[in-house]
């Protein structure tokens, strides 16, 4: 489980008490053993109600509508500017459609003002390159912590075995670099490196060596991972797991305080080099998205242009996702097709060449720190120029095979046992569950070579090409080389030795794998991923860098994927065969669902994010999903111009809704607009301060002119700056598959159901991801849609000759017969004119 986030903290952390009097909206989905748990507050509660409590109803068939931005209401905005209105509370949902205008009013403000003045023309330019200076500050972030935590990390990994006296500060390999005691064949052996048992017992072999070896590596793992999980779970608990699905949930528009914040950035990028060192099957290459994210949202601040507009911030953090994976894969090109692939919500041609920019940027200065020693961005870059023959696609295929297969059991048992976590009293004690599962690693890890090392190290190994000075186990049939070039058919015993060893290792990073993705630490999944799929490349003879497609199982990239391989291997030769497999593994894991670990993780955690790639088939109608309910309270809402400053906040204060629709009164029930709770809230302080006569039977308007009012009533108080005056709205019979269209394409909150400009219920994204959840765990038949379009119109009178029931001028009738079910029956609903009351 991605870093279960924890929602039972206060919401609303405004200095308004009626903001944070608004519910939580932890409300449960529970459908076949999968509970779902929504916690965005507005996609709950925003209005609940219903025409009629306990009557069935149809509406007939009608037009659509749906609003863009209001001009009117921004410019009133502009002129009366209320502070704090547009902004959002934690575990909200953005309006991108307002942020947008907001940041198109803004520029057009901008270019009105430039030829006024130089300065004018001076802030103009400066508006214009923040988007490129925040990116470029983001990229040498990025670069720069990218550097530390690789070289961090190697010289922690090697401290498990032992230390350089000559200087402390060298890793293994470092600390022999100088030494002139070595050969090319034990490079690695030096007087100046010094193992435990060297230090502790005097003596380098032996059983008693061997033990305190065993030892302290355990030791050091433990520790490792206690400071780690330690760390997270007392100053930043957002800083655990790989953040990729919370990147991908904020990108949407969510909004979670703190996870992009400055201490969630010292504190993971401090425990992802313990985690990294503890020896733990996980990778730092998921954390360094979330780190460069962080970066990019600290940077957005010093920019006026990104830090008022959470749409323009979330740009920045696209770019800063792809230079995220560009530091860690050394994969400029392949990060930018990262973010657009796989976190992106919006990503329009001005964020494609920022993420360039920035992906360049932070490769830069990582090529510039230099933490390998090798002139590289990444420890096991390789290059092959060997040519590949037609008849090796067959076993290429085949892999692909096996890493959709891998990748869908892997998504399975990893969600099944993070789920147990989650549902269990097992989840309450992330510490003893870390430290669990590090011990297991360091005890058995440490008798197997290719599971003791660094899982960076073990792939580099695994994709070094055996050559006249290979010093490997596996390579040791290569040592039967002559002078003419020619090799030796047979296999010396180490590399039966070393396939044995690779295939436990194998077998013991699958398991570890599935227990440790989700712990409370810093975990990424690409790194062992690629190491699965290396050992096995190796087991079977294939050119190993191919087997990164298993990777391509377990996260259903693509295109991305083979692009990162391409520059990982530093050539184009195996592009037909990694295309291949690449296909080949995408469709057997499609086979077996196309959800990928990230979106199965944002699913469990219960994040509110419509996923893009998800098909919506079901014939349901707007009217079936919006809210109120037929057991619900009627419609909450506020009338343009006869309700007093005390009915208002009655009804802020006896509800938990955070939005009212603004009709023109009780009797017509027409749609004015919709205004915030929120902004309803702090228009009320901020006018309580700043202007006199508001009193509580003040008379609160929503139009443009004051009502007619007698002589000695109080100040009225104008609230028409914080209404949106074009709400989208859809009709009641507008199917749901064009309504969950709309809200993913546009990123609405909520919409509006109407009929005839009658306000009906509202529809949120909670509700719809509520609907969908419920589609997946009860499947229903298919209704022909005609079925939805037939025009009802029942009598005036019922069959006792009583008028049917009238609520907002909507007229009830439930057809439903005594054999029937309630939810096979017809519903029927007629509007009526309002002068035949």
């Amino acid at each position: 489980m991605e870093c279960e986030q924890l929602f039972s903290r206060a919401l609303g952390r405004s200095s308004y008490n009626s903001i944070t009097s608004a519910s939580s909206d932890e409300e449960l989905l529970d459908g076949a053993g999968v509970i779902m748990d929504f916690h965005s507050t507005e996609d709950d509660n925003l209005l609940d109600g219903d025409a009629s409590p306990g009557s069935n109803y149809t509406m007939s068939n009608g037009g659509g509508g749906g609003g863009a931005c209001s001009s009117t209401h921004l410019l009133d905005l502009l002129e009366e500017p209320i502070p704090g209105v547009g902004t959002y509370d934690d575990f909200h949902t953005i309006d991108w459609v307002r942020e947008k205008c907001k940041d198109r009013e803004r520029h057009r403000k901008i270019n009105s003002k430039k030829k006024e003045s130089a300065w004018e023309f001076t802030k103009s330019l400066y508006d214009a390159w923040s988007g490129w200076l925040v990116v470029t500050l983001t990229g040498l972030a990025s670069g720069a912590l990218a550097g530390g935590i690789d070289i961090a990390a190697d010289w922690m990994t090697d401290l498990k075995e032992g230390i350089c006296l000559s200087a402390l500060w060298f890793n293994h390999e470092q600390c022999c670099w100088g030494s002139n005691e070595t050969t090319f064949a034990q490079r690695d052996d030096c007087p100046q490196w010094k193992s435990w048992a060297e230090l502790i017992l005097g003596q380098a072999e032996g059983p008693g060596s061997y033990i305190m070896n065993y030892f302290m590596f355990t030791f050091w793992a433990l520790s490792f991972a206690f400071l780690a999980v330690a760390l997270v779970k007392v100053f930043a608990p957002y800083a655990c797991g790989s953040g990729i699905p919370e990147i991908k949930t904020i990108l949407s528009g969510f909004i979670i305080r703190g996870y992009l914040g400055k201490w969630t950035l010292m504190i993971k990028t401090i425990t992802l080099v313990l985690a990294v060192s503890s020896g733990l099957s996980l990778g730092k290459e998921g954390p360094l998205v979330h780190v460069a994210c962080c970066c990019g949202n600290i940077f957005s601040y010093l920019f006026p242009k990104y830090s008022k507009n959470e749409a323009k911030k979330r740009e920045v953090l696209s770019a800063a996702s792809a230079a995220g994976v560009s530091v860690a894969f050394g994969a400029p090109i392949g990060g930018v097709l990262f973010s657009l692939e796989e976190v992106s919500y919006y990503f329009p041609l001005k964020t494609l060449w920022r993420s360039f920019f920035a992906a360049l940027v932070a490769a830069f200065v990582l090529r510039s720190i230099n933490p390998f020693g090798n002139s590289r961005l990444v420890l096991f870059y390789v290059e092959y120029h060997t040519p590949w023959y037609l008849f090796e696609l067959f076993p290429f295929i085949l892999l692909g095979v096996f890493g959709g297969l891998w990748g869908a059991f892997f998504i399975r048992t990893n969600i099944a046992w993070c789920r147990r976590r989650k549902s269990t009293r097992f989840g309450k004690y992330p510490v003893l569950e870390v430290m669990a599962v590090a011990g297991i690693t360091a005890l058995v890890a440490f008798p197997n070579p290719y599971t003791r090392q660094n899982t960076s190290e073990l792939i580099k190994e695994l994709f070094t090409d055996c050559g006249p000075l290979a010093t490997s186990q596996l390579c040791q049939y290569r040592s039967l080389m002559n002078g003419t070039g020619t090799t030796a058919t047979s296999a010396t015993p180490g590399v039966y030795s070393a396939m044995w060893q690779l295939s436990l290792a194998l077998v013991f990073k699958i398991i570890m794998t599935i227990f440790t993705f989700g712990l409370k630490v810093p975990s990424g999944l690409f790194i062992p991923s690629m190491a699965i799929g290396a050992i096995a490349g190796r087991i079977v003879g294939i050119a190993v860098e191919q087997l990164a497609y298993f990777h391509r199982g377990v996260t259903r990239m693509t295109v991305s994927l083979v692009v990162i391989v391409f520059e990982l291997t530093g050539g184009l030769e195996y592009i037909v065969p990694l295309m291949a497999a690449v296909m080949t593994s995408k469709w057997v894991g499609d086979a077996f669902g196309r959800e990928g670990i990230y979106e199965a993780h944002i699913r469990l955690n219960g994040y509110p994010f419509l996923d893009a790639k998800e098909e919506f088939t079901h014939t349901t109608l707007a009217r079936e999903v919006m809210r109120p309910r037929r057991s619900d309270a009627p419609l909450a809402v506020l009338t343009q111009d006869d309700m007093t400053l005390a009915e208002v906040q009655a009804l802020i204060a006896q509800t938990s809704f955070n939005g009212f629709p603004v009709i023109v009164s009780k009797e017509s029930q027409r749609l004015v607009g919709f205004a915030l709770r929120r902004d309803i809230t702090i228009a009320i302080e901020n006018a309580r301060r700043k202007q006199e006569g508001i009193l509580l039977n003040s008379r609160v308007y929503f139009t443009q002119h004051a009502p007619v009012l007698p002589a000695d009533s109080p100040r009225p108080l104008k609230l028409r700056s914080i209404l949106d005056m074009s709400p989208f709205t859809v009709t009641d019979h507008t199917p749901m598959e064009i309504v969950v269209d709309i809200f993913r394409k546009l990123g609405l909150r909520q919409c509006l159901v109407t009929h005839n400009g009658i306000v009906l219920g509202i529809i949120t994204k909670k509700n719809i991801l509520e609907h969908l959840e419920k589609l997946k765990q009860h499947a229903e038949p298919l209704t022909p849609p005609w079925h939805y379009h037939k025009k009802r119109y029942p009598p005036s009178y019922g069959p006792d000759g009583k008028p049917r029931p009238r609520v907002h001028n909507v007229q009830l009738e439930s057809s439903s017969s005594s054999n029937q079910n309630e939810a096979e029956s017809e519903e029927e609903v007629r509007l009526l004119d309002p002068s035949s009351h």
